[in-house]
């Protein structure tokens, strides 16, 4: 509708200046939302896992990423020594392969 119309019938619009900051104000909120619904809990959980495959000991029962399950016999730097089974089997791993720890030697003795 032309400009002289919209004054006749009292409805004049005013210029959007404040979009831009508006714009700016959801950008960071839409920022903060993925960092704390997203980037936070997995770096927290990265976090957790890091402090278990450190705190590995001796006589520790645990399951690996592809499912073996098996007690520590020997830690080295990045490696572990596992012994399956009751035939003794020995694997020797990386910490980075372990899941998870089922057992502590503290509860098992």
């Amino acid at each position: 509708m032309p400009t002289i119309l919209l004054e006749a019938a009292g409805t004049t619009q005013q210029p959007a200046g404040g979009s831009g900051w508006m714009t700016i104000i959801m950008l960071v909120a839409m920022i903060a939302i993925f960092y704390f619904l997203m980037y936070r809990p997995q770096k927290k959980q990265e976090q957790e896992t890091t402090k278990m495959r450190n705190e590995l000991t001796v006589g520790d029962e645990i399951t690996t990423i592809g499912g073996i399950i098996g007690k520590i016999i020997q830690i080295k730097d990045e490696t572990i020594l596992i012994e399956t089974s009751g035939d003794k089997t020995k694997i020797r791993l990386l910490k980075s392969a372990v899941r998870c720890v089922d057992v502590h030697a503290e509860d098992a003795e």
